[in-house]
């Protein structure tokens, strides 16, 4: 289940993500340093209940969570949303629902391929990809 996403990962591959955040509201400056930043994701699972901690030199930034438990976000550019993660298929499916206007909503889907960590983010028909390999 979600523990094959446990570990550290390190950014490898980035495709789209520049116009996968303008898609989805994200300011031109923030783009331009998430664009440039190396994140390294720590993923810890208990159960039902995920830590996502996302740490660069940009900023830091810590999601945690319980599988198909609705909860308030705040991203890491100070947008909110409700947010459901679900696990299916094999795969973390996280659903970002707008709450202020001019934000819009988000599928974000992490999955193991070939031993390393995909994050597939969709927006407005924008899909990016980020591929991460174990730290």
């Amino acid at each position: 289940m979600a523990e094959a996403l446990a570990g550290k990962w390190n950014v490898a591959e980035s495709t789209n993500f520049d116009e996968y955040l303008k898609a989805s509201g994200v300011g031109f400056m923030t783009r331009k340093v998430a664009g440039t930043v190396k994140p390294v994701l720590t993923i810890t699972v208990n159960g039902n209940h995920i830590t996502i901690n996302s740490a660069s030199t940009f900023k830091n930034h810590t999601t945690e969570f319980d599988l198909g438990v609705p909860y308030k976000e705040e991203t890491i550019d100070g947008r909110h949303f409700n947010t459901t993660f679900t696990w299916e298929d094999g795969k973390l499916v996280q659903r970002q629902e707008a709450i202020d206007k001019g934000d819009k909503p988000s599928v974000i889907t992490r999955y193991i391929k070939d031993g390393k960590l995909y994050i597939d983010m969709v927006c407005e028909g924008v899909t990016a990809t980020r591929v991460y390999t174990k730290a």
